[in-house]
């Protein structure tokens, strides 16, 4: 019923920047939290930045912080995540994800979104 598109993944050099976008479609849709994850190759999946319905509250993971940065559209049911300065460890496939259901969460724990993106991969690399 809800599907998240990513898109604007490629292949940028260290500290270019790059912007990430994820689309909802489907039914009338409003997220209680939007959040972003990304998986290194033969890693784990891990957190790297959300934010809540109306925006008010962001949170980033520690290596990112203060080179990612979340926006939203509202109205377009989207969210983007604008990657500065980056670095070869910010490769990887990243995931957009989104909570319906409201209540007090955890954003940075991928257990709480019910829906996914197939992901977008982001190299970085000289």
């Amino acid at each position: 019923q809800v599907q998240l598109v990513e898109s604007g993944g490629g292949w940028v050099r260290p500290g270019e920047s790059l912007r990430l976008s994820c689309a909802a479609s489907g039914r009338a849709f409003r997220p209680s939290a939007m959040g972003w994850f990304r998986q290194a190759p033969g890693k784990d999946r891990e957190f790297v930045g959300a934010t809540s319905g109306n925006g008010d509250v962001s949170l980033y993971a520690v290596p990112v912080k203060g080179r990612f940065a979340i926006s939203r559209d509202s109205a377009k049911n989207t969210v983007s995540l604008q990657m500065n300065n980056v670095v070869p460890e910010d490769t990887g496939i990243y995931y957009c994800a989104a909570r319906e259901q409201g209540g007090i969460i955890v954003l940075s724990d991928s257990a709480v979104y019910q829906y996914w993106g197939q992901g977008t991969q982001v190299t970085v690399s000289p």
